[in-house]
């Protein structure tokens, strides 16, 4: 086991049993002679290996059959552009601000049409997650659009929106395969991987394919266009293969675990271990409110400036890495995504008990 704890948001720390499969298969994949990263993407060897990783995403989320399954590329951020040019057919949807990524995602949408943020936790910085339980949605929206988990404010939804009967997209990019969930209750999922399932690089939306139709806003490029994507099998260009075959190993990891289910318990157990200090510290406290705590991305501060910045490089010196919270919000942040070992949350735990008993000045 490595003695180095990396808390990155993303890129984030992936499963050392992973990162070993990787290196092991990395010069020669299945006795080809080659690695995945030289492999045709039109080859049967690469066709075997992205078919496997559908089927295997699909057994672990339990996906229906009426909805598809994407491997994409240009990151979360094109998905904000993407979503309403194939689904604001009538220019208007429903956003829910709750954070830095779904307010990128509300404004990348104003330039295709009416938008209504149909709440918000913006008042009080992001640290909550608001009623969503009777929203005044416009009969005539398109779509209600949500982000499940708010990397940068430590926030997460523990109960689905309200959608009263419209379109519900969800971004899941930072809590994507943490816990089970019912993907039927929503008509869109999308995330990056770079988070739980493997390298920066590759996003996989899962969408009804009844809502996918060459009905699209006038202009859209081909390349940015839902239909041609499921057309292809994920294939009408060259798609990242390398991370899309690293997803699948990922995938097989979590199974080995036992289910979605086991993940969450044991992200639970990592999360209670930090929270349960935090609650009780008299130098750090959270920065979200606890009914709307994320297990994934845990925010917290002194209440010196001086001080986070101390234990920050202190941290780093204590092999715990990439501990410093996002600029927009500062102080600190603890990423506990599914590959973060307990043993790193109590290490991490162990130098904050230690800081605290010395007043932050030395260790």
């Amino acid at each position: 086991m490595r003695n180095t704890f990396n808390f990155s948001a993303g890129p984030a720390v992936m499963p050392e049993q992973v990162l070993q499969d990787v290196a092991d298969e990395t010069l020669n994949y299945k006795g080809s002679g080659m690695s995945v990263m030289e492999i045709s993407h039109r080859s049967s060897l690469f066709q075997s290996i992205i078919d496997e990783t559908e089927e295997n995403l699909r057994k672990l989320m339990n996906i229906p059959n009426d909805y598809e399954v994407l491997f994409l590329q240009g990151g979360t951020t094109l998905q904000f552009a993407m979503i309403p040019m194939n689904f604001m057919r009538n220019r208007k949807a429903e956003y829910i601000l709750t954070g830095y990524w779904a307010k990128k995602a509300y404004e990348e949408a104003t330039l295709f049409g009416d938008v209504n943020i149909v709440a918000s936790s913006e008042d009080r910085n992001f640290s909550y997650i608001p009623d969503c339980s009777d929203l005044d949605i416009d009969n005539k929206s398109d779509y209600l659009y949500m982000c499940e988990n708010n990397t940068i404010y430590g926030t997460k939804f523990h109960t689905k929106p309200n959608s009263k009967g419209k379109i519900l997209i969800n971004d899941i990019s930072s809590s994507f395969l943490s816990e089970p969930m019912n993907v039927s209750d929503y008509d869109m999922l999308f995330g990056g991987i770079q988070k739980n399932l493997g390298p920066a690089g590759l996003v996989i939306a899962i969408i009804r394919k009844d809502l996918i139709s060459e009905f699209v806003l006038k202009g859209t490029p081909t390349m940015l266009r839902y239909k041609t994507h499921a057309d292809k099998g994920s294939m009408y260009n060259t798609p990242p293969t390398y991370n899309i075959y690293i997803v699948g190993k990922v995938i097989k990891w979590i199974q080995s675990s036992g289910s979605l289910e086991k993940m969450r318990e044991y992200n639970e157990k990592k999360a209670n271990i930090l929270y349960d200090y935090l609650d009780k510290s008299k130098m750090f406290y959270g920065l979200a409110d606890k009914e709307s705590r994320s297990l994934m991305n845990v925010t917290f501060r002194t209440n010196s400036k001086e001080l986070d910045s101390n234990f920050v490089e202190l941290a780093s010196r204590n092999n715990i890495i990439s501990i410093k919270g996002h600029r927009v919000i500062g102080g600190m942040r603890a990423s506990l995504y599914n590959a973060m070992p307990v043993e790193g949350v109590e290490h991490l735990v162990k130098f904050m008990e230690a800081f605290e008993k010395e007043g932050g000045k030395k260790l």
